[in-house]
């Protein structure tokens, strides 16, 4: 999910891992080598063979899990796959040290070329959002379906609520904000995710917050963490600035792909206003707005998420 932590050291080394990614049950991890990038693929069978494929994208801090309640509820329509981007999760960082959403995007292009798995229903999540609709603009014979849950697409008046993660981005922002979140225990930095992130973080069960915590302990063992963090960060207000073709919104105009948007009425990192623009950016779109969601639907509403999806499968599956 997108994260409020924030950033402390820079280090381009790759750590040993110190404890292990977790697992869900009915899940495995594969991991794929490509030149100068490794990237960690968690896989759920399908319930059944023959069913199509679909890539899952996390958004800025997040990771495959994000996706594991979603997987579950799509096991009987897709034959689901989860990256983690370079630098999150269990991927370690790219050998070139590039994060920007293009390069995100090359390693999403590279991931379905090296698996062979495309066209794929390609479903995503803030700044995989972003490199999503990237991905759909460039290489549409990639993409079956394009499903978007709060993309990270450019906004002129960005909710202040944003502004903490946009700081990331910023020169010499890290060692400030080091420094005044030193004493933040894992806890504490879980806490501050889901109230940015949730429509009513009450919704979290206590065994997915000790899990949170875990993950929060595990990635903050990792040197290259905070480096992924900021440099993402990054990576999307540049995104942002660009122009032409290569305008995040002028791409939307270009995808192909039949789209689902996903917009929560609760949402403090993307506006709820952007959920109209969208609609009309995307040409062949339909459009889910949960008023009591923030901005990680499919981990607070699963199944609605879900159904949605199935339908735009299915309507594509019958033409």
């Amino acid at each position: 999910m997108s994260s409020t932590e924030l950033p402390g050291t820079r280090a381009a080394a790759l750590a040993p891992r110190i404890r292990a990614v977790r697992v869900a049950e009915g899940e495995e991890l594969r991991s794929v080598a490509l030149p100068g990038l490794t990237l960690t693929v968690r896989a759920r069978p399908p319930a059944n063979s023959g069913l199509p494929p679909a890539l899952f994208v996390h958004g800025l801090g997040g990771s495959s899990q994000n996706w594991t309640a979603l997987m579950r509820h799509l096991e009987d329509t897709v034959d689901g796959e989860a990256v983690d981007l370079p630098g999150f999760g269990d991927s370690p960082p790219p050998d070139d040290g590039d994060y920007s959403v293009t390069a995100h995007a090359r390693a999403v292009i590279r991931l379905l070329d090296a698996r062979g798995r495309g066209p794929v229903h390609l479903i995503a999540n803030s700044l995989g959002g972003a490199v999503s609709t990237r991905v759909a603009a460039v290489r549409p014979d990639l993409v079956r379906t394009l499903t978007l849950v709060s993309p990270a697409l450019p906004e002129l008046r960005a909710q202040r609520s944003a502004w903490p993660t946009a700081a990331m981005a910023l020169p010499g922002a890290a060692p400030l904000l080091r420094r005044l979140t030193k004493d933040w225990t894992p806890e504490m930095r879980v806490r501050g995710v889901l109230a940015l992130c949730y429509g009513d973080p009450g919704r979290v069960t206590d065994q997915a917050f000790l899990h949170a915590v875990e993950e929060m302990e595990r990635r903050l063992e990792l040197p290259y963490f905070w480096d992924a963090m900021t440099r993402s960060a990054r990576g999307v207000v540049d995104a942002y600035t660009l122009g032409g073709q290569h305008g995040l919104w002028r791409q939307a105009e270009r995808v192909l792909a039949p789209t689902l948007l996903v917009y929560g009425g609760r949402d403090q990192l993307v506006a709820y206003r952007m959920a109209g623009k969208a609609a009309a950016a995307f040409r062949a779109s339909r459009l889910l707005t949960l008023p009591d969601a923030g901005h990680v639907a499919m981990m607070e509403y699963p199944e609605t998420v879900a159904e949605a999806v199935r339908d735009l499968v299915d309507d594509i599956g019958r033409s």
